[in-house]
Protein backbone atom coordinates (compact mmCIF):
# COMPACT_ATOMS: atom_id res chain seq x y z
CA UNK A 1 0.00 0.00 0.00
CA UNK A 2 1.48 3.72 -0.76
CA UNK A 3 0.92 6.20 -2.73
CA UNK A 4 1.55 6.36 -6.59
CA UNK A 5 1.13 9.00 -9.68
CA UNK A 6 0.77 9.09 -13.13
CA UNK A 7 4.07 9.70 -15.25
CA UNK A 8 4.88 10.49 -18.96
CA UNK A 9 7.75 8.03 -20.20
CA UNK A 10 10.67 10.13 -21.55
CA UNK A 11 12.69 8.01 -22.96
CA UNK A 12 16.04 6.61 -21.62
CA UNK A 13 19.39 7.93 -20.19
CA UNK A 14 22.16 6.92 -17.81
CA UNK A 15 23.55 8.56 -14.84
CA UNK A 16 27.43 7.77 -13.75
CA UNK A 17 28.50 6.81 -10.30
CA UNK A 18 31.51 8.41 -8.27
CA UNK A 19 33.50 5.46 -8.98
CA UNK A 20 32.25 5.58 -12.93
CA UNK A 21 29.70 3.21 -13.16
CA UNK A 22 27.20 4.10 -15.83
CA UNK A 23 23.53 3.25 -14.28
CA UNK A 24 21.03 2.79 -17.50
CA UNK A 25 17.48 5.07 -16.09
CA UNK A 26 14.34 5.53 -17.56
CA UNK A 27 13.37 9.53 -17.20
CA UNK A 28 10.01 9.68 -16.16
CA UNK A 29 7.91 13.51 -15.84
CA UNK A 30 5.14 13.17 -12.97
CA UNK A 31 3.49 16.56 -12.97
CA UNK A 32 1.87 17.57 -9.84
CA UNK A 33 -1.01 15.63 -8.53
CA UNK A 34 -4.40 16.92 -6.75
CA UNK A 35 -6.04 15.07 -3.90
CA UNK A 36 -10.08 14.37 -5.53
CA UNK A 37 -11.57 12.45 -3.55
CA UNK A 38 -10.68 10.59 0.17
CA UNK A 39 -12.54 7.12 0.54
CA UNK A 40 -12.44 5.91 4.78
CA UNK A 41 -13.45 2.62 6.42
CA UNK A 42 -16.52 4.47 7.89
CA UNK A 43 -17.64 5.75 4.93
CA UNK A 44 -16.72 3.72 2.43
CA UNK A 45 -15.21 0.45 3.55
CA UNK A 46 -11.46 0.81 2.80
CA UNK A 47 -8.49 3.63 3.36
CA UNK A 48 -7.58 5.19 0.14
CA UNK A 49 -7.05 8.89 -1.83
CA UNK A 50 -8.31 9.40 -5.26
CA UNK A 51 -5.67 11.41 -7.22
CA UNK A 52 -6.26 13.61 -10.73
CA UNK A 53 -3.19 14.72 -13.26
CA UNK A 54 -3.05 16.16 -16.84
CA UNK A 55 -5.35 19.34 -16.72
CA UNK A 56 -7.95 19.21 -19.90
CA UNK A 57 -11.00 20.57 -21.16
CA UNK A 58 -14.21 19.83 -20.16
CA UNK A 59 -14.82 18.48 -24.44
CA UNK A 60 -12.54 15.87 -23.51
CA UNK A 61 -14.55 14.44 -20.04
CA UNK A 62 -18.03 12.95 -19.88
CA UNK A 63 -20.54 15.12 -17.87
CA UNK A 64 -20.42 12.92 -14.76
CA UNK A 65 -16.52 13.21 -14.70
CA UNK A 66 -17.29 16.97 -14.96
CA UNK A 67 -19.14 17.01 -12.29
CA UNK A 68 -17.36 14.63 -9.88
CA UNK A 69 -14.52 17.32 -10.53
CA UNK A 70 -16.99 20.02 -10.07
CA UNK A 71 -18.41 18.94 -6.63
CA UNK A 72 -14.79 18.44 -5.16
CA UNK A 73 -13.80 21.37 -6.29
CA UNK A 74 -10.76 20.70 -8.36
CA UNK A 75 -9.61 21.62 -11.94
CA UNK A 76 -10.82 19.21 -14.83
CA UNK A 77 -8.43 16.46 -14.94
CA UNK A 78 -7.98 14.20 -17.46
CA UNK A 79 -6.80 11.01 -15.75
CA UNK A 80 -7.68 9.44 -12.04
CA UNK A 81 -6.94 6.69 -9.72
CA UNK A 82 -7.18 5.83 -6.83
CA UNK A 83 -4.26 4.70 -4.47
CA UNK A 84 -4.64 2.60 -0.81
CA UNK A 85 -3.38 4.46 1.89
CA UNK A 86 -3.67 3.88 5.59
CA UNK A 87 -3.63 7.59 6.57
CA UNK A 88 -6.09 9.01 4.76
CA UNK A 89 -6.78 11.75 6.99
CA UNK A 90 -3.30 13.00 6.59
CA UNK A 91 -4.72 14.68 2.96
CA UNK A 92 -7.11 17.21 2.29
CA UNK A 93 -9.38 17.37 -0.73
CA UNK A 94 -7.77 19.67 -3.31
CA UNK A 95 -4.38 19.41 -2.04
CA UNK A 96 -1.40 19.70 -4.42
CA UNK A 97 1.37 16.42 -4.17
CA UNK A 98 4.67 17.14 -6.62
CA UNK A 99 6.86 14.30 -7.50
CA UNK A 100 9.20 15.41 -3.69
CA UNK A 101 6.23 14.21 -2.04
CA UNK A 102 5.49 11.03 -4.00
CA UNK A 103 8.35 9.21 -4.27
CA UNK A 104 11.94 9.35 -2.90
CA UNK A 105 15.54 8.06 -4.05
CA UNK A 106 15.91 4.53 -2.96
CA UNK A 107 12.93 3.59 -3.42
CA UNK A 108 11.18 0.29 -5.56
CA UNK A 109 8.71 1.00 -7.30
CA UNK A 110 6.70 -0.73 -10.33
CA UNK A 111 5.73 0.78 -13.45
CA UNK A 112 2.96 -0.16 -15.41
CA UNK A 113 2.21 1.09 -19.15
CA UNK A 114 1.16 -0.49 -22.34
CA UNK A 115 3.64 -2.43 -24.43
CA UNK A 116 4.45 -1.36 -27.75
CA UNK A 117 2.64 -2.35 -30.54
CA UNK A 118 4.57 -4.99 -32.48
CA UNK A 119 1.34 -6.13 -35.03
CA UNK A 120 1.02 -9.05 -36.51
CA UNK A 121 3.97 -11.15 -35.85
CA UNK A 122 4.88 -14.65 -36.77
CA UNK A 123 6.36 -17.49 -34.12
CA UNK A 124 9.72 -16.67 -34.13
CA UNK A 125 9.70 -13.11 -33.72
CA UNK A 126 6.43 -13.65 -31.14
CA UNK A 127 7.92 -16.76 -28.90
CA UNK A 128 11.77 -16.39 -29.72
CA UNK A 129 10.70 -19.77 -31.62
CA UNK A 130 14.47 -21.46 -33.07
CA UNK A 131 12.81 -22.51 -36.52
CA UNK A 132 14.00 -24.93 -39.13
CA UNK A 133 17.48 -25.26 -40.65
CA UNK A 134 18.45 -22.72 -43.00
CA UNK A 135 20.54 -24.66 -45.16
CA UNK A 136 19.73 -26.30 -48.99
CA UNK A 137 16.93 -28.54 -49.12
CA UNK A 138 14.77 -27.51 -45.96
CA UNK A 139 11.02 -26.07 -48.24
CA UNK A 140 10.57 -24.48 -44.53
CA UNK A 141 12.43 -21.91 -42.35
CA UNK A 142 10.46 -19.89 -39.88
CA UNK A 143 7.51 -21.64 -40.23
CA UNK A 144 5.41 -22.99 -36.85
CA UNK A 145 5.97 -26.39 -37.38
CA UNK A 146 3.43 -29.39 -36.18
CA UNK A 147 0.34 -27.63 -34.11
CA UNK A 148 -2.03 -30.85 -33.74
CA UNK A 149 -2.16 -34.10 -31.63
CA UNK A 150 -3.18 -37.62 -32.54
CA UNK A 151 -6.46 -39.12 -32.31
CA UNK A 152 -5.77 -38.26 -28.62
CA UNK A 153 -7.12 -35.81 -27.91
CA UNK A 154 -7.43 -34.48 -31.60
CA UNK A 155 -7.41 -31.24 -30.96
CA UNK A 156 -5.21 -27.80 -30.21
CA UNK A 157 -4.62 -27.06 -27.03
CA UNK A 158 -6.07 -23.41 -25.79
CA UNK A 159 -2.98 -21.39 -25.58
CA UNK A 160 -0.79 -22.48 -28.08
CA UNK A 161 1.99 -20.11 -29.09
CA UNK A 162 1.12 -19.32 -32.60
CA UNK A 163 1.57 -16.34 -34.85
CA UNK A 164 -0.83 -13.02 -33.79
CA UNK A 165 -1.35 -10.38 -32.69
CA UNK A 166 1.99 -8.73 -30.19
CA UNK A 167 1.88 -6.09 -27.98
CA UNK A 168 -0.33 -3.33 -27.46
CA UNK A 169 -1.13 -4.80 -23.86
CA UNK A 170 -0.65 -3.69 -19.89
CA UNK A 171 2.54 -4.62 -18.40
CA UNK A 172 3.96 -4.33 -15.04
CA UNK A 173 7.66 -4.35 -14.31
CA UNK A 174 8.16 -4.52 -10.71
CA UNK A 175 10.60 -3.82 -8.34
CA UNK A 176 12.52 -0.96 -10.13
CA UNK A 177 15.19 1.24 -8.10
CA UNK A 178 13.78 5.09 -8.20
CA UNK A 179 17.43 6.66 -8.27
CA UNK A 180 17.07 10.29 -8.51
CA UNK A 181 14.06 12.76 -8.18
CA UNK A 182 14.58 15.75 -9.84
CA UNK A 183 11.69 18.21 -8.44
CA UNK A 184 12.53 21.41 -10.68
CA UNK A 185 12.31 19.13 -13.58
CA UNK A 186 9.34 16.93 -12.15
CA UNK A 187 10.71 13.86 -13.44
CA UNK A 188 11.84 10.85 -11.75
CA UNK A 189 15.32 8.14 -12.78
CA UNK A 190 13.94 4.69 -12.27
CA UNK A 191 16.62 2.15 -13.14
CA UNK A 192 15.83 -0.33 -16.39
CA UNK A 193 13.61 0.20 -18.71
CA UNK A 194 9.66 0.84 -18.75
CA UNK A 195 7.38 -0.30 -21.36
CA UNK A 196 6.14 1.82 -23.97
CA UNK A 197 6.31 4.31 -25.94
CA UNK A 198 8.18 7.66 -25.13
CA UNK A 199 5.79 10.36 -24.57
CA UNK A 200 3.23 7.06 -23.16
CA UNK A 201 1.16 7.34 -20.04
CA UNK A 202 2.58 5.07 -17.03
CA UNK A 203 1.58 4.53 -13.73
CA UNK A 204 4.21 4.38 -10.99
CA UNK A 205 3.22 2.87 -7.60
CA UNK A 206 4.91 1.15 -4.37
CA UNK A 207 5.58 -1.92 -5.78
CA UNK A 208 3.79 -4.57 -4.64
CA UNK A 209 6.28 -7.18 -4.21
CA UNK A 210 8.33 -5.32 -1.65
CA UNK A 211 7.74 -7.91 1.29
CA UNK A 212 9.14 -11.03 -0.39
CA UNK A 213 12.85 -12.11 0.80
CA UNK A 214 14.57 -11.30 -2.43
CA UNK A 215 13.40 -7.90 -3.06
CA UNK A 216 14.51 -7.06 0.77
CA UNK A 217 18.30 -8.35 -0.08
CA UNK A 218 17.61 -6.79 -3.80
CA UNK A 219 17.35 -3.48 -2.21
CA UNK A 220 20.50 -4.41 0.26
CA UNK A 221 22.81 -4.59 -3.26
CA UNK A 222 21.13 -1.79 -4.85
CA UNK A 223 20.68 1.06 -2.28
CA UNK A 224 24.03 2.45 -2.82
CA UNK A 225 23.23 3.66 -6.21
CA UNK A 226 21.55 6.78 -4.71
CA UNK A 227 24.31 7.61 -1.99
CA UNK A 228 26.86 7.15 -4.18
CA UNK A 229 25.46 9.29 -7.52
CA UNK A 230 27.55 12.13 -9.13
CA UNK A 231 25.03 15.10 -9.10
CA UNK A 232 25.76 18.08 -11.12
CA UNK A 233 24.87 20.94 -8.62
CA UNK A 234 27.22 23.11 -9.29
Amino acid sequence: MGLGAFGIKLGMTRVFLKDGTAVPVTAIKVPKHTVVAIKTVEKDGYNAIQLGAFETTEKKLTKPEIGHLKKAGVKLLRRLKEFRVENPQDYQVGQELTVADLFKPGELVDVVGISKGRGFAGTMKRWDFGGFPKSHGHRYHRAVGSIGQRTDPGRVWKGKRMAGHWGAETVRVQSLLVVDVLPDLEVILVKGSVPGHPKGIVIVEKTRIAYRKSQRLKLNRIKHIPENLVRNEQ
